[in-house]
């Protein structure tokens, strides 16, 4: 028995917290939810010392996906990139990381206060979706950058591109330097015929949010360890620096229950989804103005993701017809799969696809702007707390943003807090006004920094 199962049997007065006292008849919100929300009483062990049940489903984990080492978390994947960085590098320090990474490892730079350093992989001409990271550019910017402490890679991103992971975990390793793997879109992979994970192919830190692709709850996830280049004794104890000293019983009883599931029926489930996901493609190929995208130029895909492209009404016409895709822009619809589809949620959303397609035109061409790297005048953290102004985008060149400008697709930014505004960034931002770019005071202005003084 899980201590998830054990829950609801744990001493009837409860004289702790939470303040609902699962007492569900007075709060019937709370029905199927307050009667597993406790604290850590006796015999029920502690998300963030564990010694009975978490530390055995943490072991079960690290068996199932490879790792040394697996902690538990609650904060999301958000909680594993922030406790990573900070648990390897110090202040000043170098992180070696993708352009497109999503913004927890932008704000771990930032937390950390150390250097940034950019890894710019190719973006696929026809949709602006950022392709594989190679071996080879991070063999490069680590010879380059010598001072590189730790490389962060995101596989797969948010459209499902793989990278090399074996390729470059090699080279980091070459030269000493641990390598970070931002898996947060691939719990799955390595189950039933997905591709294999970064964890067995030689990462020093995989994150990975099971919420996203199996049956865990929002916020759930997993940090693996390989020791080696890291201390993992430092890395948990960061995690327990950033996690809740009061974690959730739901969240971390469905990590439990999630990996107890994976342990038993992971691999022929993720097969069945696999072979459902086949059925699918076959079926889409069919369509006369809706493509698949295929991934061409990047090193593998995640067959999880279907990124559609078609005319930019097709997001509305899958919502008219009951379907809810994960992200709609500019001709561009990625629906998710999950480990809960089945043959009827997959085939709804066929009928979807073939209902709308007869009533869409074809899709046009698609601008993918040129985004440039501009250059850093300062750290992430040094930006960060110095005061500013907004200021209108023609009076901005020679600035120093305290913002970040990005969109997606393609999800680069085209600006972070400390970088230079040059010419090329305003170029960008008034080819990409359709892009729906965010900015921290509104469309046509940028929040730059003062600086006290030289810049740095």
């Amino acid at each position: 028995m899980t201590l998830f199962d054990k829950i609801p049997s744990a001493p009837g007065l409860p004289m702790h917290m939470p303040g609902h006292k699962r007492n569900t008849e007075a709060f019937p919100w709370l029905r199927g939810l307050g009667e597993r929300d406790i604290t850590e009483i006796r015999g029920f062990d502690n998300l963030n010392d564990p010694e009975a049940e978490f530390a055995r489903m943490e072991r079960d984990a690290a068996r199932l996906w490879g790792a040394g080492e697996s902690v538990a978390l609650v904060g999301g994947s958000t909680l594993g990139i922030l406790a990573s960085v900070l648990s390897v590098l110090a202040e000043g320090g170098e992180l070696l990381m993708c352009r497109q990474s999503h913004k927890s490892v932008y704000h771990a730079a930032q937390l950390a206060g150390v250097r940034t350093r950019y890894l710019t992989p190719r973006l696929d001409p026809e949709t602006g979706v950022p392709l594989s990271v190679s071996p080879e550019s991070v063999a490069a910017a680590l010879d380059r950058f010598p001072r590189i402490g730790l490389v962060c890679v995101t596989s797969p991103t948010y459209e499902g591109v793989l990278s090399d992971i074996r390729g470059i975990a090699e080279q980091c390793h070459r030269r000493g330097v641990p390598l970070l793997v931002d898996e947060a879109h691939g719990a799955h992979l390595g189950f039933g015929g997905f591709p294999e994970n970064a964890v067995r192919r030689g990462a020093d830190l995989t994150v990975q949010s099971l919420h996203k692709t199996l049956p865990s709850l929002t916020q759930t996830a997993m940090l693996h360890i390989n020791p080696g280049l890291v201390d993992p004794g430092q890395v948990r104890r960061t995690v327990g620096m950033l996690q809740s000293s009061s974690p959730s019983y739901l969240l971390s009883g469905s990590i439990e229950k999630c990996v107890e599931f994976m342990g038993r029926q992971g691999r022929g489930a993720c097969g069945r989804w696999l072979e459902l996901l086949s059925d699918f493609r076959a079926g889409a190929a069919g369509l006369a103005h809706i493509r698949l995208w295929q991934g061409a130029g990047a090193y593998a895909l995640d067959p999880s993701k279907l990124l559609l492209m078609a005319d930019p009404a097709l997001a509305e016409k899958l919502r008219a017809s009951g379907v809810e895709p994960e992200y709609a822009r500019d001709g561009l619809t990625l629906c998710m799969t999950g480990l809960g589809d089945t043959k009827e949620s997959l085939g709804a959303l066929l009928a979807g696809l073939e209902a709308a397609d007869g009533e869409l035109p074809p899709p046009g061409p698609r601008s993918v702007p040129c985004v440039p790297l501009p250059e850093a005048a300062m750290t992430l953290r040094e930006a960060a707390a110095l005061p500013g102004e907004p200021v209108p985008w023609e009076r901005a060149l020679g600035r120093v943003s305290g913002e970040y400008a990005w969109a997606y697709p393609p999800g680069i930014p085209c600006l972070v807090p400390g970088e230079t505004v040059d010419g090329g960034v305003l170029e960008t931002l008034r080819a990409s006004r359709d892009l729906h770019f965010t900015y921290k005071h509104g469309a046509g202005t940028i929040f730059c920094v003062d600086l006290p003084g030289k810049m740095v």
